[in-house]
């Protein structure tokens, strides 16, 4: 009975002993799983090509307004909104009612420039012959000199009058803009405004760390929205000296010589200028995590069993990586599988 009584207690403290050794290696285990997988990879400098990226829309390279001298009524206007004009082209009839009147004006005074001449003519040979005096002849001589000038301005009357009732384009181009109908009478705005788009030009703002990089003369690639991925060639072909206080850019000008016309004023335009290039930092784009509600993105890098994550200022995308300006070292481990379970100062653990 006694073996009984002492052997009872020997039992409980064995299942006891055993008891806590098993809740000491579960409670191990637990935390070892709580620590995150996650995959890193090693992330270094690249040569990377600067690519500069800009949006405007396009500009004519001249701009023609067509109008008349004077108030006049339009009997004809020969062209419409969006049609190619040649130099020369006629494109408005103006009413001529007042062109009989300056053209008798014209006929006026060279007959009275005849009649002067004559009368000079004889002045001048009477005093070869005693019969007449030198003051006569000084003053048919003023008086043949005023004949001349009036005759000159009643042709560039008439010359103006004429050039008023049918108006040309002075260049060739397309027509952006038709202000009025038939029958109108012309007022302060144009009749018609004609564009050269032979070449077209694009004005971006580049910032003051790219001035020094942009350069007259260098080439640049141009695309459009109307044309898709379809590449045009252009040319910088003016750097403005001074910056705009507002945006603190500078403006360039870029052209672009459309032989074909296919590129039109108000186009939607893309540039892409080549910077050069610089060493940066390059990581796979699964390691980078945009922050919800903001534009920030962010990396995970490992170190010493932790991640820390970093505010990264993204440059270009580069296939299935992305260029960092910023916020990550070279030779740094980054986190690019496991990122949904982390936070900054978390302890992880690699995932083989």
């Amino acid at each position: 009975m006694k073996k009984h009584i002492l052997a009872l207690p020997l039992l409980m403290m064995a299942v006891i002993t055993a008891c806590s050794g098993e809740k000491t290696d579960n409670s191990e285990q637990t935390q070892a799983e709580k620590k995150p997988l996650v995959k890193v990879r090693t992330v270094e400098n690249r040569d990377v090509i600067q690519e500069g990226n800009y949006t405007a829309s396009v500009e004519p390279d001249l701009i023609n307004n067509i109008s008349s001298s004077a108030p006049n009524r339009i009997k004809a206007i020969y062209v419409d909104e969006g049609m190619r004009v040649s130099k020369g082209q006629k494109l408005v009839v103006l009413d001529d009612v007042n062109t009989s009147t300056y053209e008798m004006q014209v006929a006026n005074a060279k007959a009275n420039l005849e009649n002067v001449q004559l009368n000079y003519d004889r002045a001048v040979e009477l005093l070869k012959i005693g019969g007449g005096t030198q003051q006569n002849v000084d003053q048919m001589q003023l008086q043949l000199t005023n004949a001349k000038n009036a005759l000159a301005t009643a042709e560039r009357t008439l010359r103006n009058v004429t050039e008023n009732t049918v108006l040309v384009s002075p260049i060739s181009g397309v027509v952006t803009a038709r202000n009025y109908d038939p029958g109108d009478m012309t007022g302060s705005m144009p009749v018609l405004t004609v564009a050269r788009v032979q070449p077209v030009k694009i004005v971006i703002n580049i910032s003051e760390s790219e001035l020094s990089k942009v350069k007259k003369g260098m080439p640049a690639i141009v695309t459009f929205d109307t044309y898709g991925d379809e590449q045009f060639q252009g040319t910088i072909t003016m750097v403005s000296p001074t910056v705009d206080t507002n945006s603190r850019t500078f403006g360039a000008e870029v052209t672009v010589q459309n032989p074909d016309d296919r590129i039109l004023p108000g186009m939607f335009g893309r540039v892409k200028l080549n910077l050069g290039s610089a060493e940066h930092v390059v990581v796979p784009d699964m390691a980078v995590v945009k922050q919800p509600g903001s534009g920030n993105h962010y990396v995970y890098v490992y170190k010493d069993g932790k991640v820390s994550y970093n505010k990264v200022e993204l440059g270009q995308r580069l296939g299935d990586s992305y260029e960092l300006l910023s916020g990550v070292e070279p030779g740094s481990q980054v986190v690019v599988s496991g990122q949904s379970k982390l936070a900054d100062g978390a302890e992880v653990e690699i995932s083989k």
